[in-house]
């Protein structure tokens, strides 16, 4: 391969950039925000080009950023879109109305390229190379109870994906997600789409938007036990979501046996919380969950405590940050309960759920737009987090409060995951209802 050379001979950058760029950009790019990384990549290229013209080259991050984050493909989103695809729906809902394809091509792009910097000319695989790598793993999760006379590892088969959603998507997302909440207030949703209980004691009186399917969560005043109602309709998910959904199989956090046809999106106040529980076997594994606006901690045990209002006590405690995702599968879905005490901020999370076969809505049809989904392939293997260590592992003794731990098992450290956006908690009115 040709190469380029200084002035010595000795060489620079290959003028295969791209290949040079996916085995080094890791090491490079450590640390570095993605407008920056955005402009190193820029200027390997052009040393790959054999140009060395200082006049051409940005001066930096900082004026860059204003720019670029102008020009970005965020703003391509209309911020007053509140239109939903009738995908798989035998009957549309009358409030609906068709996305056209360009439309979801626009939101697509919003979320692979947050900002690109006009100076650098990346390519979009570039772009969406640059931000996987971006992505930490962790899967090694252990909690050995025992269940059933047998010591087993209550959290087999949990993962979390952190900084999969950057901070200007999780605004967007965040953004259209109120768009919706308004829209229930004004009945423009379905009658099951939309729920936003009166708060009678703290902890109680999330909000709810279901799309895909309508789900039960106890038994109703038609004496509609738990799980999914078939003979009711919820609103089909929106473009945005389903975006969200590609991004994840894409990236290889959910697989693509196991595609999402259904969504529900939980919208907390402060002190709001999600009792013990284990998700309906209506729904198949994995399921995920995706959080916004604030982090807090999910607990899991195989025998979970309730102290009080919003106050739980478990075995082991997860930090969620903002813009992660939450795998749950196998013991970790299926063994062990889980819970969300009372949040310390506003917070918004969305599940997504593919539905048993057997449980489909009667007028269900599947979404052309979520088959067929492949996984990125950047013809390298993807970036694996280092094991943890033992040390890691942090014991926690104490047995009460919101969200403790009890004692003698773990708690995971924040400090353990990759540094993500900051939160924010900004607080809505109180329900109107």
């Amino acid at each position: 391969m040709a190469v380029l050379s200084d002035d010595s001979g000795k060489r620079l950058v290959p003028e295969d950039s791209g290949q040079f760029l996916s085995k080094y950009i890791p090491f490079l790019t450590k640390g570095l925000c993605s407008d920056c990384t955005e402009i190193l990549c820029g200027r390997i290229r052009q040393l790959a080009l054999g140009n060395m013209d200082m006049d051409s080259l940005s001066n930096g991050h900082c004026e860059d950023h204003k720019e670029s984050t102008t020009d970005s493909s965020l703003t391509s989103l209309d911020r007053n879109s509140n239109s939903h695809s009738n995908g798989n729906y035998k009957n549309s809902h009358k409030g609906s109305s068709k996305v056209s394809s360009s439309k979801n091509e626009e939101l697509d792009e919003m979320l692979i390229s947050e900002v690109q910097n006009k100076r650098t000319s990346l390519s979009r695989d570039d772009r969406e190379r640059i931000r996987l790598l971006q992505v930490g793993r962790k899967k090694d999760f252990v909690c050995v109870e025992r269940v059933n006379g047998k010591m087993v590892n209550i959290l087999q088969g949990l993962e979390l994906h952190t900084r999969v959603f950057s901070a200007a998507e999780q605004n967007r997302i965040v953004d259209y997600v109120h768009s919706l909440q308004e829209m229930g207030r004004k009945n423009q949703l379905r009658e099951r789409t939309y729920s936003e209980p009166r708060k009678w004691m703290r902890g109680k009186g999330r909000v709810t938007i279901q799309f895909g399917c309508c789900y039960n969560y106890a038994v109703d005043k038609n004496g509609n036990p738990p799980g999914i109602i078939r003979d009711e309709e919820v609103d089909p998910i929106p473009p945005l979501f389903k975006t969200m959904i590609k991004r994840m199989v894409r990236w290889h956090i959910l697989p693509t046996t196991c595609v999402p046809n259904s969504c529900i999106v939980n919208i907390y106040d402060e002190g709001d919380c999600i009792p013990p529980h284990i998700d309906h076997h209506d729904f198949v594994r994995p399921f995920c969950t995706v959080s916004f606006l604030s982090e807090c901690n999910i607990l899991f045990g195989s025998n979970l405590r309730i102290l009080g209002p919003g106050k739980f006590a478990g075995s082991f405690s997860i930090p969620l940050p903002v813009g992660s995702v939450l795998i749950m599968n196998g013991n970790g879905a299926d063994v062990a309960k889980h819970s969300v005490p009372g949040v310390p901020a506003k917070r918004i999370s969305i599940t997504f759920r593919k539905m048993d076969t057997r449980k489909h809505p009667y007028k269900f049809l599947p979404d052309p737009e979520l088959e067929g989904i492949s996984p990125y392939d950047p013809n390298e293997s993807l970036p694996q987090a280092p094991p943890s260590r033992p040390s890691e592992l942090q014991f926690n003794h104490s047995a009460e409060g919101e969200g403790e731990t009890d004692g003698n098992n773990f708690c995971y450290e924040n400090s353990q995951f990759p540094p993500l956006g900051g939160s924010n908690s900004a607080v809505r009115p109180r329900n109107r209802r």
